[in-house]
């Protein structure tokens, strides 16, 4: 056969799997504007176009917004970046949410073209489906994915459902139900012990968890898959139950290390890579999960994350990585690796440059993914030999615990990445964030995954879009105020971060490596009147970044009135001490009422995803004990990892510790008596632990405008 005559013959087979592919990406960017802003669907048209890289178009015709886009979720990028620069909105990653349009879309002067810097953009960490996601239903997830789509992320962790298929896997290993189910933990827990740090803690999980989950996975992969992307689905790293000991005795099994001050009860066990046992699970792990989810190929395998292996020999750390990565190859031929690389960096003492690189080069290069995770605090990369010639993917982290401090420094970080791109090495091969929880706060996200496109501004034009799109237009003032949060508040590295409102009473400990700020309350002060001089506050991003700064900056007042207290309290001065309880009191009203004025900033609303994922009093009962633990006492030493400064929780919870804190403190004041730190270190325990147990939260007050609010505040307490 000729060349030609071979080429028509190759034409004549491909083209009708291109014309499918062509019509199914069309399908699913139509069906995506459809679900966002379904008034305007008819007056958007998108063309698939061929190219080796992820690229996208935009252009006006005949009254239509033209979107070309080599696949599905370029062509979303496309409409996100149209949406923001020509729309002045921002789509929230919150279902709830509406997408706020114009009333006629803008047309596009001259065209536009933008091309992919990185094949992947990876997003989510373990920790955001314990710290944002464990109640999801579709709904919310529908609108995740949407998010992720516009955003240009093609390779989100996609690890719900696993617990049904680890179900299926023990029971047939020889486990009963009543083992299976208890060496769970609660569903708000499960991300730690997917990372084999607890096991047990707050279950037995209900087996109707198991069996929802199972569908929620399906249509999670389906629309990912939909939209081009390729989710990182779990494997076997090694964690075991306990109770796998009993029926096999002679398996290589141990405890791996300590974590977070959990009891012995909650620690996890390993199975060493090396026993054939290992490679079973492996299979029968992967045969199951592919059963029921099908697979893309990557895999998350994270062993040692936060606890010490049973030896810290580079020899054994590189052949548990290579047995390990054998076991995923007979499984799955053409399977890789992704590692979060987290454990180098809180680990740094004992993970050394010798025992790194035996871990990584126990794989062949190419086969094992690297997540540089906290890259705006320490960009692993310099200091790993460039992950000794592993691909790896730059990531900012931006939150810890779903904590709602402002925080992240956000400019640093961009400036950061655009230099790894042109240094990092040709292994530098995607952009990602691997944020712990999201909260509200969206931007940096967003600011980081423009920055994987020929398309991104600089930061100067960013902020100011950023500015337009929460208000919906132009405004000098939002502009300046947007520019001082860019360059000046949002500077701090993220670390688990809260206002001192949200933080254990202790005395005379007012500022610490938790509530410390590299900025001036008076800055922050300085941005909040300039949004306050917004014309309005009707769009739902506008009204975030009022709450979001202004809780801020009555956090941050509340810690300098708790400081004169608590020398008060030293001088002996009752009157001083009374004024400033009432104030210190105040405060927390306010903050709570400041939250009110949105749902996603309320306990309420966080309650009621979990009671509503129960099909049952009793079921629905621990699911928000779940909820409550996770945002307070959490278990081992977290207490208060995960504050959230949200109404409901302030004055139900805080307030509650806050008044135990400073009726204690006058009572000894008046009685001419010292501190007994224990005992209210007991009286705050005993109250916690009654609060976590409790069902119901208070309702919130009844709201008027958050502008004409927050103007009131700053008269208050002259700001």
């Amino acid at each position: 056969m000729t060349k030609k005559l071979f080429f028509i013959a190759l034409l004549t087979v491909l083209l009708p799997f291109w014309a499918t592919a062509q019509h199914n990406d069309v399908r699913e960017a139509e069906q995506l504007v459809k679900r966002l802003i379904p008034e305007f669907a008819a007056q958007f048209e998108f063309k698939q176009v061929p190219s080796g890289t992820d690229t996208y178009s935009l252009e006006s015709s005949n009254g239509k917004i033209i979107i070309s886009g080599n696949n599905a979720n370029a062509m979303a990028t496309g409409l996100n970046h149209y949406l923001k620069r020509y729309c002045n909105t921002t789509v929230s990653w919150y279902a709830d949410v509406p997408v706020e349009m114009p009333e006629v879309l803008p047309t596009i002067p001259s065209k536009e073209t933008a091309t992919a810097k990185v094949e992947r953009r990876f997003f989510l960490n373990y920790c955001t489906y314990g710290y944002t996601m464990p109640f999801w239903t579709w709904k919310e997830w529908e609108r995740f994915i949407d998010w992720m789509a516009l955003n240009g992320i093609n390779m989100p962790l996609a690890i719900t459902g696993q617990e049904a298929v680890w179900y299926n896997v023990w029971a047939n290993l020889g486990m009963t139900d009543e083992e299976i189910r208890n060496y769970f933990t609660g569903p708000a827990y499960l991300p730690w012990h997917r990372m084999a740090n607890i096991d047990r803690w707050n279950g037995p999980l209900p087996k109707e968890w198991l069996d929802n989950q199972i569908e929620l996975q399906r249509q999670i992969l389906a629309r990912e898959r939909a939209l081009n992307m390729k989710p990182v689905l779990p494997a076997f790293a090694g964690h075991v139950p306990a109770e796998l000991k009993r029926l096999y005795p002679e398996a290589n099994i141990q405890y791996l290390g300590e974590w977070a001050g959990f009891a012995d009860t909650y620690r996890c066990h390993f199975l060493n890579p090396e026993e054939p046992l290992f490679a079973k699970i492996q299979k029968m792990f992967l045969d199951e999960q592919t059963r029921l989810f099908g697979t893309d190929h990557i895999y998350g395998v994270d062993p040692f994350n936060e606890v010490d292996p049973p030896s810290w020999e580079p020899k054994y750390l590189k052949n548990v990585s290579k047995n390990m990565f054998n076991t995923l190859k007979q499984a799955d031929p053409k399977a890789e690796w992704m590692q979060m690389t987290w454990m180098f960096y809180h680990d740094k003492a004992k993970w050394t440059a010798p025992r790194i690189e035996a871990l990584l080069t126990g794989v062949k290069k190419g086969k094992m993914w690297l997540l540089d995770y906290h890259c705006e605090k320490v960009e692993l990369w310099k200091n790993t030999n460039k992950f000794h010639g592993q691909p790896y993917i730059w990531c900012y982290l931006g939150n810890f615990g779903g904590n709602t401090t402002l925080t992240g420094n956000v400019k640093d970080s961009g400036r950061r990445l655009d230099i790894a791109l042109n240094e990092g090495g040709k292994n530098l091969e995607g952009i990602g964030s691997t944020l712990e929880g999201l909260d509200v706060v969206q931007f940096p996200y967003e600011y980081m995954f423009e920055k994987a496109w020929t398309s991104a501004l600089s930061d100067e034009e960013w902020v100011k879009n950023l500015a337009d799109r929460h208000l919906g237009t132009a405004s000098e003032e939002v502009r300046s105020a947007w520019k001082i949060l860019f360059n000046d508040i949002y500077v701090q590295i993220p670390r688990t971060l809260g206002i001192l409102p949200n933080l254990r009473p202790t005395f005379n400990n007012n500022q610490n490596s938790r509530t410390g700020n590299d900025y001036t309350n008076k800055q922050l002060i300085e941005a909040w009147k300039l949004l306050l001089n917004t014309p309005n506050a009707d769009r739902n991003a506008m009204e975030l970044d009022l709450i979001v700064v202004g809780r801020q900056v009555l956090g941050n007042y509340f810690a300098e009135i708790k400081k004169q207290f608590d020398a008060a309290f030293t001088a002996k001065d009752l009157a001083k001490m009374e004024e400033n309880a009432t104030l210190m009191r105040e405060i927390l009203k306010d903050l709570d009422d400041l939250n009110s004025f949105n749902d996603r900033c309320t306990l309420q609303n966080w309650i009621k995803e979990a009671r509503n994922y129960g099909s049952n009093e009793d079921i629905k009962n621990y699911y928000e004990h779940n909820a409550r633990n996770l945002i307070t006492t959490w278990g081992g030493r977290l207490n208060d990892y995960a504050s959230r400064t949200w109404a409901g929780l302030i004055n139900d919870y805080y307030a509650k510790r806050w008044d135990i804190y400073i009726n204690t403190l006058i009572e000894c004041c008046k009685a001419g008596q010292p501190l007994d730190t224990k005992k209210l270190e007991s009286d705050l325990a005993e109250f916690e632990n009654s609060w976590v147990n409790a069902t119901g939260v208070s309702k919130l007050p009844e709201n008027g405008d958050i502008l004409t609010f927050s103007k009131l505040i700053c008269q208050k307490y002259a700001f």
